[in-house]
């Protein structure tokens, strides 16, 4: 059967994105469904494809697999030739880190910054736990480059994981015009010029004009 990648609003859904891209990563044909959340009826039709209710889920031959981090270790151990993951050890592990560590944390970062592609306004002020979470997020993607970055403009070279997951960050600092040093600011352009992500983005913001 063919995937069915099941998304919420390109707009606001930074899960969605990062799955997303992981497919697109993966090379693989799929079809996108699309929910639109905060409706009335957005939990009903969500339940009718995920389990959790919450998006984003890929529906793929021996059932439905839910939460982007799992999205993503499922299509690299399909897809081993696409090369999802860097493939030196050392370069693998801190791509895992790093990605587990947006997984779980930045909660201020979400909290205060939440994605919205066609924002193009800095907040009024930015909170002290939000300016720790970028700083974070800075060093995380310098310390990539630097130790594994050489190959290419991507945190490990060429466009992996580690990027779909930091994707939709990239989008949040550019929306809300926060002042980066140079090579996170280089990054976030690099994501903005990824042809995959600006097939999202360019679609994010068709569909706020509906």
């Amino acid at each position: 059967m063919a995937l069915k990648l099941v998304i919420g609003d390109k707009n606001y859904s930074s899960w969605s994105l990062r799955a997303a891209l992981a497919v697109e990563l993966a090379g693989v044909e799929y079809d996108e469904v699309l929910v639109r959340l905060y409706q009335p009826d957005s939990r009903a039709q969500l339940l009718r494809h995920s389990p959790t209710g919450k998006v984003p889920v890929l529906l793929a031959e021996h059932g439905p697999v839910w939460d982007s981090l799992a999205i993503a270790e499922y299509l690299a151990e399909c897809h081993p030739e696409a090369q999802l993951w860097p493939q030196q050890r050392q370069a693998r592990a801190l791509a895992r880190s790093v990605c587990a560590e947006m997984h779980s944390g930045f909660s201020a970062l979400r909290s205060h910054l939440p994605m919205d592609l066609a924002r193009d306004q800095a907040l009024s002020e930015l909170p002290d736990a939000a300016q720790a979470d970028i700083d974070r997020i800075c060093a995380i993607w310098a310390d990539c480059r630097e130790r594994f970055g050489s190959t290419g403009n991507y945190l490990f070279g060429r466009p992996c994981i580690a990027d779909a997951f930091f994707a939709p960050v990239a989008a949040r600092l550019r929306s809300y015009h926060v002042a980066l040093p140079t090579v996170a600011a280089a990054y976030v352009e690099t994501i903005y010029r990824w042809p995959a992500f600006q097939r999202w983005y360019q679609a994010a913001l068709q569909e706020v004009k509906r």
